[in-house]
């Protein structure tokens, strides 16, 4: 089969019958040549039409393209300090204060999946600082995993939302093992140090519902005096072969030291085999572009495919049918197969775009922080 390696290069046709035309007579290869020799590597995005592509459980396609310009990776795993990120960087969550980025990112080590900070003034240099959490004690929430934080300010303190879970995979690689939760740290300061709120527990599984094995932080928005947590929730399915079914919700507080309520149905349908969230509100256009990590399938199983965006007018109202694809292979050309969790932040007339892949591995392991750039104002694919 032609999934993994059959890459979404944009067509410029005029029509569809002249696209159908010429599928008909290249057959697959030859428009996958003919698409990619029509790409414009100068242009920072393409707003052109996906080859058709399919997987074997019929999970969706994107059939746009919102492309990113890649830079490459610019974190590479292995240089943290006191090894902690020796077998794998990845999960990039970025911010900014004033002119300093923050970036957090899983790092894979000896003792498992700490969140690391990184730190720089021009995304070029990075000052690598190591785990900003530890893990938590045996049968904890965060036994297994203390990682992928998302922070937000509520003018007094930073508030840091992380992934908890309590086993994980055998060691070396030690990887997460579901459920996943979300759990709690405070500091004064961007930087830390965090302390964990260990009796504020925002988000839980919850048996029978589409969050019943994930419950993990996503961005978190701020409308009026409440605040948004477009979060990732997954659950399997009841068939005899056990699906994972992976999408985006909201979870809603008033009080970032509190509870949040969980919507009842999710913001996109399961059945997109999404995780992981990241914001960018576009003014000229009045819209919101939501970017998150598709889950891809081939021969050798599931994988973080690429990075996708939904766009929408209103938060709490997302047509699962306004996708595109912002960063995969064909446009990564580093990636050996697997890109993983987007975050993004303005910088100038830009949005920058980080993510994790990796040039040798095909798995969970061994993967770098990546950075991608798109041209703003963002249009609205198609």
């Amino acid at each position: 089969m032609l999934l993994g390696n059959l890459q979404a290069f944009g067509l410029r046709f005029e029509s569809l019958s002249r696209r159908d035309l010429l599928r008909g007579a290249l057959g697959s290869a030859g428009c996958l040549a003919l698409s990619a020799a029509r790409i414009n590597s100068s242009a920072s995005t393409f707003d052109e039409p996906e080859l058709t592509r399919s997987y074997p459980d019929g999970r969706p396609a994107a059939r746009l393209r919102l492309a990113a310009i890649d830079h490459g990776p610019i974190i590479r795993h292995g240089d943290g300090p006191a090894g902690c990120d020796s077998l794998g960087a990845r999960e990039a969550i970025c911010f900014r204060v004033g002119s300093t980025f923050y970036l957090h990112y899983d790092g894979a080590g000896a003792t498992g999946w700490l969140a690391c900070l990184a730190v720089s003034d021009d995304l070029r240099q990075w000052n690598l600082k190591g785990p900003v959490l530890e893990l938590g004690k045996p049968a904890d929430d965060d036994a297994g995993t203390a990682s992928s934080p998302w922070t937000v300010f509520d003018g007094n303190y930073w508030h840091m939302f992380y992934v908890g879970s309590r086993t994980t995979s055998p060691a070396p690689n030690r990887i997460p093992a579901v459920p996943y939760f979300t759990l709690a740290a405070k500091s004064l300061h961007p930087e830390g140090p965090w302390v964990k709120q260990r009796g504020v527990v925002p988000l839980q599984t919850k048996p029978a519902t589409y969050y019943a094995d994930t419950a993990s932080p996503g961005q978190i928005v701020q409308r009026g005096d409440e605040y948004l947590m477009f979060f990732s929730a997954a659950a399997y399915t009841n068939e005899p072969q056990r699906r994972l079914l992976r999408t985006l919700s909201i979870a809603r507080t008033k009080n970032l030291d509190g509870t949040w309520r969980i919507d009842a149905h999710p913001a996109l349908p399961p059945e997109q085999q999404i995780e992981n969230s990241a914001l960018y509100f576009e003014g000229s256009n009045q819209t919101w572009f939501l970017f998150t990590n598709h889950i891809g399938l081939d021969q050798g199983g599931e994988y973080t495919e690429s990075i996708w965006v939904y766009w929408s007018k209103d938060l709490n109202r997302w047509n699962p049918e306004r996708r595109a694809v912002v960063l995969d292979q064909a446009n990564c050309k580093w990636s050996k197969r697997c890109i993983g969790m987007p975050s993004v932040v303005p910088v100038g007339g830009r949005l920058a775009l980080f993510y994790d892949s990796s040039a040798t591995h095909s798995g969970d392991m061994g993967r770098d922080i990546g950075l991608a750039w798109l041209s703003l104002p963002l249009r609205i694919p198609g």
